[in-house]
């Protein structure tokens, strides 16, 4: 795997009260008066640290930063990308390749993609500017499938325009080469991935939950973070959503499963159920 990605980060906006929690604008809540843990980037320099069975080593090169994770003869890597560090990740398989949310820096993500392995899909957990930006210049440079709810291809469309927050990401996204709702499964190698729709932070929301070689993986966007979850004030946002979206998690979601969220740590939900407040 490719030893690099692509970091654009210059620091966090100063968080601003919603609802009685901490909102900042990688899309996170927090509890009123509690550290802002769940959704910085990753730390400078060097870090080795395990999930749920996947490896991962942390690295400094060509001023950005690369998770990769091994698991079984499937690999995952990490790009952190954009003005707001979102995740983008990389999910390899037998020859093939998902990447997931490229948010920003498209090309710069296709430089980095291991020689040999075909992009199968371009893969939105939801439409957010900071998880789509980067999808045309992406498929330009590599092809694959870009793929995303119905319910946020518009949504996606303005990704390159200012948003709410004040951000703009490099494109506009494309319309889908194809869309994906409650049920569907897009497979990859030996992998394949089931969609659950899990609105609240967007309307087409969704996890994309490992099954086959990639069992334990779970692809949850900005529903669920370490210690959070998505917020809600943006347009589209729905407590009531999320609060469903967040117990049909709880209900579903084997406890042994690696999340890979949006922004900040990747964790697992037997630590999410211990000790996340949403899920209590």
């Amino acid at each position: 795997m490719a030893e690099t990605s692509e970091r654009a980060h210059e620091g966090y906006e100063d968080h601003d009260e919603h609802e009685g929690h901490e909102s900042c604008d990688c899309g996170c809540d927090h509890h009123e008066g509690e550290a802002h843990d769940g959704c910085h980037g990753q730390g400078d320099g060097h870090r080795d640290c395990e999930h749920g069975g996947h490896s991962c080593g942390g690295h400094e090169g060509c001023g950005c930063e690369h998770e990769g994770h091994g698991c079984g003869h499937d690999q995952v890597a990490m790009f952190i990308v954009g003005p707001i560090e979102t995740n983008c990740y990389v999910y390899i398989s037998e020859g093939e390749c998902m990447v997931v949310d490229p948010g920003n820096s498209g090309a710069k993500i296709a430089e980095h993609l291991p020689d040999g392995v075909r992009v199968k899909y371009i893969a939105a957990t939801h439409g957010h500017g900071d998880h789509v930006g980067g999808v045309k210049a992406l498929k330009e440079a590599v092809g694959g499938s870009y793929v995303i709810h119905p319910a946020d291809v518009e949504l996606a469309k303005h990704a390159g325009e200012p948003c709410e927050l004040g951000y703009a990401y490099d494109d506009n996204a494309p319309d889908p080469d194809l869309t994906y709702t409650e049920g569907d499964v897009i497979k990859v190698g030996g992998a394949s991935f089931r969609v659950i729709e899990t609105p609240g932070h967007t309307p087409g929301s969704v996890c994309l939950v490992g099954e086959g070689s990639a069992e334990g993986v779970c692809f949850v966007g900005d529903t669920v973070f370490q210690g959070s979850c998505g917020r809600t004030d943006l347009a589209g946002g729905s407590p009531e959503d999320m609060r469903a979206s967040l117990a049909r998690i709880k209900r579903e979601i084997d406890p042994h499963t690696t999340l890979f969220c949006g922004h900040g740590e990747i964790t697992t939900m037997e630590d999410e159920l211990a000790s996340n407040p949403y899920f209590q």
